[in-house]
């Protein structure tokens, strides 16, 4: 039989370990791992600045998740094939909708590409095509995108190769990636060394928006219509992505989004992006 003052101890004992367990830390949250490189600003920088970056934050704490970003130094073409699918990450911001290799939710914002001129050159050309029948013989633009296939179709292409390699420092394309930064190309037409630049709008938007020589960014209204017949979106919805047998989770952002649509419109219009209504 236990004596009264060893049962007093022990009685005591269990209160305070009741008490540690009651007032112990509270159950980690889950994860929201977030794909994210560090080349990709405006969109992704290391230091959560993108606009993507807190947008995907708050996605985070509206799913109730600790949201942690899962960095590479590589280009963003490289997340969904060496990141997302390798399971190294689980959720990739800013996908097209209907982006064959991710399930993808509803469109978050619809934008599109935009030229980027001098405000003092009064350059009001809102077709792919405009570009043609003007005498501008530098065009900063994005290699592998759109704007690449806008200066070929208007005979623009082959005056201005030179120059596009030139923001490069000549790197060759053949054999690894490389790109011309976001900021540089708003640079160049703010610095008179490209007479337009051409580029999906929230590539340039920030930098747009806060360089000190005003800009004016123009949306182009229309599509590319190939030789063959085909057409070239310049307007695109965003959505986020997930992997293909990762339906849980997709329906989990969709349920979440809706929490924040005032916080992701926001962000874009505080970046400076032109929307437009989602198409889907």
């Amino acid at each position: 039989m236990i004596k009264s003052t060893t049962l007093k101890r022990l009685l005591a004992g269990a209160a305070v370990a009741a008490a540690v367990v009651v007032a112990g830390p509270a159950l980690a949250k889950d994860k929201l791992r977030i794909c994210a490189s560090t080349k990709e600003a405006p969109y992704s920088a290391a230091d959560g600045s993108g606009f993507e970056n807190r947008i995907a934050a708050r996605l985070a704490v509206a799913m109730d998740r600790e949201p942690e970003f899962v960095y590479t130094d590589k280009f963003a073409i490289y997340i969904v094939g060496e990141f997302l699918d390798a399971k190294k990450c689980d959720v990739v911001m800013g996908a097209d909708v209907g982006d064959e290799r991710m399930l993808t939710t509803a469109p978050i914002y619809r934008t599109g590409y935009v030229y980027v001129s001098r405000e003092d050159k009064n350059f009001t050309g809102a077709s792919w095509n405009s570009i043609a029948d003007t005498d501008y013989g530098r065009f900063a633009i994005r290699f592998y995108t759109p704007a690449e296939v806008m200066l070929k179709y208007a005979g623009k292409w082959e005056d201005n190769a030179a120059y596009l390699y030139g923001l490069i420092n000549f790197k060759s394309r053949r054999n690894q990636y490389n790109q011309v930064a976001a900021d540089q190309l708003v640079s160049e037409v703010a610095n008179g060394g490209a007479d337009l630049a051409i580029a999906f709008a929230p590539d340039v938007a920030r930098y747009v928006k806060s360089s000190p020589v005003p800009l004016r960014m123009t949306m182009i209204e229309d599509e590319i219509v190939r030789s063959d017949g085909k057409t070239i979106p310049l307007q695109y919805d965003q959505a986020i992505g997930v992997r293909k047998d990762d339906r849980a989770l997709l329906d989990e952002i969709s349920a979440a989004l809706p929490k924040i649509r005032g916080d992701i419109d926001a962000i874009l219009t505080e970046e400076g992006i032109p929307l437009l209504p989602p198409s889907s």
